[in-house]
């Protein structure tokens, strides 16, 4: 972690341990949706579980490269993203709830990668 054991270091710790914790619950939500679901609802969870899973990872491996404040942002902007995305649609289709925060979900992901290849391009 490039900026020592701080505060800043903790943090990253917590980004790194949440992006396992989605790869794992992704799993469990995969197998849900393929044994106790069907139709719509099999499909937008299989897509909430693809997309948790593929977020959780991203945060485990780019977790541990964090270099600086930049970096650092884009991996909580994709999570906050994945939480709001995947948590959307588990939330409609398990409990019949709104999929409101879905789109908000998908474009501060969409700007937590845009800020990855920022951070990128700036090393």
């Amino acid at each position: 972690m490039g900026f020592g054991f701080t505060r800043a270091a903790r943090h990253v710790a917590g980004l790194v341990a949440a992006g396992a914790l989605l790869a794992g619950l992704s799993v469990g939500l995969s197998a849900y949706a393929s044994h106790a679901t069907s139709g719509d609802a099999q499909a937008a969870l299989q897509t909430a579980a693809v997309f948790a899973f593929g977020h959780g990872i991203v945060l485990v491996v780019l977790g541990r490269a964090v270099r600086g404040a930049l970096e650092m942002t884009s991996l909580l902007m994709l999570l906050l993203g994945t939480l709001l995305f995947t948590g959307a649609l588990v939330s409609r289709h398990l409990f019949a709830g709104p999929a409101f925060y879905a789109p908000w979900g998908g474009m501060l992901t969409m700007l937590g990668w845009a800020l990855q290849a920022v951070a990128a391009l700036r090393r």
